[in-house]
């Protein structure tokens, strides 16, 4: 069966390949003008063929220049294959007017290269410039402390794209909030420990200030092939605690607890993790997939972080994630459970977000005093 839908969708991504490299080339072609020798042809089909399969030969050889070429490309294909049926739509309407044809033509060409110019520059903008978003909650819970600054990044993907210089602008943002504790919901890496210790992550993350640490869960891209501790000892070389199906508590004030991934077949109950925990103290979950809130809430959880949704990371995306989860971005309370979903530091294949923008996240969690 998964064979089946393997080549299945093979044979429909062929055919949009085809559907977008024949109307590029004929948007390339000027009208009277079609002489083209076989040469250009056979050098167009190749570079089509390279450019369309490089993200997966890229990630299979580790090939770097691939790789980038191939992010790109899934960002042009997306694109692309919602502008043309448009593109075509109109252009075919407006062949009953009485507008020449070769104008048709050449402002179809205008559009289209300018639509996706500008469309992939604002992406790659929105991707690579967080921003920072901040909620302010309160648990009704009696601490030695007023208030809590929680600040939050999920979702780097560290990796090719998202690199040393990203992870530096990470934790210059994050220190400028003066967090007292930090919070890494998953996904740190982009399925591959190797760039994020070619490139020295960890040395950037040892830079964050945060009085209370840095604590980590783990997220379905937080791979390597080989054993899980290794991925671990990894990302802890960067002063960061990951609770993999663990919790801490923090100064005799709050605990942490922190889950594996929910496609760990191993993963824990979440009632086993919190039965000897004294839930007269806030209970914060870090959880990289915003799944189960109702559960969550029957634990006394207080504050629930989270991540994985990238809030769609490209429109229409994020109808889809709207519709998957009760909270795939922003803000939501169930009774004492306030649940934050992060869209994400990073991001996942090409480094574009359109209808969603990077950010760190900062909570402001005030208590009842004693």
């Amino acid at each position: 069966m998964m064979i089946f839908f393997g080549l299945f969708f093979l044979v429909v991504y062929a055919a949009l390949v085809y559907y977008i490299g024949r109307s590029v080339w004929g948007l390339m072609l000027v009208r009277g003008r079609r002489s083209v020798s076989w040469k250009f042809k056979l050098l167009y089909i190749i570079t089509l063929t390279v450019v369309s399969t490089s993200f997966i030969v890229g990630r299979f050889f580790d090939n770097t220049i691939l790789h980038i070429i191939g992010s790109f490309w899934m960002a042009l294909f997306y694109l692309m294959v919602i502008l043309l049926p448009v593109l075509h739509l109109t252009v075919w309407l407006l062949g009953f007017t009485k507008i020449p044809r070769i104008h048709i033509d050449r402002w179809a060409r205008v559009i289209v290269f300018s639509v996706v110019i500008f469309v992939i520059s604002f992406g790659v903008y929105n991707a690579y410039t967080p921003t920072v978003n901040q909620y302010d909650v309160t648990v009704e819970k009696e601490v030695e402390m007023e208030s809590l600054n929680i600040v939050m990044a999920s979702d780097m993907h560290f990796g090719v794209l998202s690199g040393k210089n990203h992870a530096k602008k990470m934790v210059e943002q994050i220190n400028a909030l003066q967090p007292d504790v930090v919070i890494f919901p998953g996904d740190i890496v982009d399925d591959d420990i190797d760039p994020f210790v070619d490139k020295n992550i960890a040395e950037v993350l040892a830079q964050i200030n945060a009085p209370y640490g840095v604590y980590a869960s783990l997220g379905n891209h937080d791979k390597h092939n080989g054993p899980i501790e290794k991925l671990i000892d990894v990302i802890e070389e960067g002063n960061v605690t990951v609770l993999y199906d663990d919790f801490i508590l923090i100064d005799d004030h709050f605990y942490i607890i922190g889950r594996k991934d929910r496609t760990d077949r191993n993963r824990e109950e979440l009632a086993v993790l919190t039965a000897n925990l004294d839930k007269s103290k806030p209970l914060i979950l870090v959880d990289h997939q915003p799944y189960d809130l109702d559960v969550a809430q029957e634990q006394g959880i207080d504050l629930m972080l989270s991540g994985h949704t990238h809030y769609g990371q490209v429109f229409p995306g994020n109808l889809i994630t709207g519709k998957i989860y009760e909270n795939d971005w922003g803000y939501l309370q169930l009774e004492q459970l306030h649940s934050i979903v992060s869209s994400g530091y990073g991001f996942w294949g090409p480094p574009i977000r359109i209808g969603s923008r990077s950010e760190i996240v900062q909570i402001v969690v005030s208590f009842l005093t004693e």
